[in-house]
């Protein structure tokens, strides 16, 4: 049986800088503002990478992030990533950051429990940006944010 494997690229996006900013306006919180912009100008993998990131993983005097990835540590040769603090991370990071618990691993602590769907939630966010004709071609829209940093 011969199977051909492809990408679909209609279902690639970029996704403009103009349209990031209409979707961070429309978020409910700094939390969902953080995670979007880990995602779209971090290139962090959503949901994994976010909901993982730790405070300790950042090098505040370097300006990095040491992002270890469940998703590839396992692998040989794969270990952590090291990735900067992109300057469109510096405010929402810093807000988030002001309103953590003292002694919080987590940066996301609110989104983190098994029943938070945050492609439900991020399409909420998209609609109220007044981007909802956008998501029907958005099916792969976590990674689609990903690929465009």
């Amino acid at each position: 049986m011969s199977v051909t494997v492809g990408s679909d690229k209609s279902r690639e996006h970029f996704v403009s800088r103009e349209n990031a900013i209409r979707i961070l306006e429309a978020c409910p919180n700094a939390e969902w503002r953080l995670i979007f912009s880990l995602w779209r100008f971090g290139g962090l993998r959503c949901p994994s990478e976010v909901l993982d990131l730790r405070w300790v993983e950042f090098v505040w005097d370097q300006n990095r992030i040491v992002l270890t990835s469940r998703k590839t540590t396992h692998h040989e040769g794969y270990g952590p990533r090291v990735i900067p603090i992109f300057p469109e991370l510096w405010e929402p990071l810093q807000e988030v950051f002001e309103q953590s618990e003292v002694g919080s691993v987590h940066v996301i602590t609110r989104y983190r429990c098994q029943n938070s769907n945050l492609r439900t939630q991020f399409n909420r966010i998209v609609r109220r940006a007044g981007l909802k004709s956008w998501l029907k071609s958005w099916l792969k829209s976590f990674q689609n944010m990903r690929s465009t940093r």
